[in-house]
């Protein structure tokens, strides 16, 4: 794949960004597929994304289920080796603790299977099993509009890792789930066919170009989640990301604000999050907002305050007279249902 010259030097960037994501997914297609994409160092149709995709199904199709990934049973069963590890936020390493996704990614991962990092991003992936009663052990299970994920065991329950101060365990499937994907292959009924093209295209994609969802509904089950997990007024995240960032998780601002709900980047550490990472932003991002809710009592100081700092809030003993954080506090207000 050769450059485009002529482009505006963003569109350049991107172009070589994606360039550079494609040639990882070839090199990680190749190991999973035990040959070479393209022998000659010539470009050939392999070389693109969709090209790259086709090959991989191809040499994937016609396998035994299994070349997909390890048995549902099998996925259940080394799930079950961590039982009883700590829950850590952003955690990947059973050593020294495991988030949800963290979780799911490391058992799929040792049993054939690659997930994207977040619950969001999985809960894109696979097939989808359309209820509860059609799943089987080793399906993935997801909850809570999409910020929670588990691995399903049978029998109405799942083994998850599920939130500070919890660890690895079994647990009774407590809601609806927002979605089920099965990423093994069922011989019957050829469910979980392509996991690899389901994989791959979010990898290049992301999860909400996969889907087709765009702005606001790509990430309102993050919102709606998040909002009833730290009690936080309805509309209120979505309002704010479409304040600070237009719904575009890879906004950057001049002051260096990141992401789809422009966290800075001392606070994104401060919070253990990726700002990039819409589902971990989010919840960040609910998160402080909370805080704030808290500590000043007011929808608008709290507002002020994730734009200005809690500082400015406390020092002005109330919005801070700075022209763009008063306009700020209106338009997210002004969001907001019923407004």
């Amino acid at each position: 794949m050769t450059a485009v010259t002529g482009a505006p030097a963003p569109a350049q960037a991107a172009i070589a960004q994606v360039q550079s994501r494609i040639s990882s997914l070839q090199q990680r297609i190749a190991a999973l597929t035990g040959s070479p994409l393209g022998a000659s160092g010539t470009a050939t149709t392999s070389t693109t994304f969709a090209g790259t995709l086709a090959l991989a199904q191809s040499q994937l199709d016609g396998q035994a289920p299994s070349s997909a990934g390890g048995s549902g049973e099998a996925i259940v069963t080394d799930a079950k080796k961590y039982l009883g590890v700590p829950y850590v936020w952003g955690g990947t390493d059973p050593e020294k603790g495991l988030d949800c996704s963290g979780f799911t990614q490391l058992v799929m991962r040792e049993n054939g299977i690659t997930l994207p990092r977040t619950a969001a991003q999985q809960a894109k992936v696979g097939t989808e099993v359309p209820s509860l009663a059609q799943a089987q052990p080793g399906d993935l299970v997801v909850l809570e509009g999409g910020s929670h994920i588990g691995i399903y065991v049978g029998e109405g329950q799942m083994i998850h890792a599920p939130k500070a101060g919890d660890v690895v365990k079994v647990s009774k499937v407590w809601e609806t789930p927002m979605t089920i994907r099965r990423m093994t292959t069922d011989a019957s009924s050829g469910a979980g066919a392509g996991p690899l093209s389901a994989v791959l295209r979010s990898s290049v994609l992301g999860p909400s170009s996969a889907s087709g969802a765009t702005g606001a509904a790509a990430y309102q089950g993050l919102f709606d989640a998040a909002e009833a997990r730290y009690d936080l007024p309805d509309g209120l995240l979505s309002a704010v990301a479409k304040t600070e960032s237009s719904y575009d998780p890879s906004a950057v601002s001049p002051a260096g604000a990141r992401g789809l709900m422009q966290l800075m980047p001392g606070t994104a550490r401060e919070l253990g999050v990726d700002a990039h990472d819409p589902a971990q932003a989010v919840d960040g991002a609910a998160r402080l907002l909370a805080q704030h809710l808290d500590r000043f009592g007011s929808l608008p100081l709290a507002l002020a305050a994730y734009n200005a700092g809690p500082g400015n809030v406390t020092k002005y003993g109330g919005v801070p007279p700075f022209a763009e954080t008063q306009a700020y506090v209106r338009k997210v207000a002004a969001a907001m249902p019923g407004a």
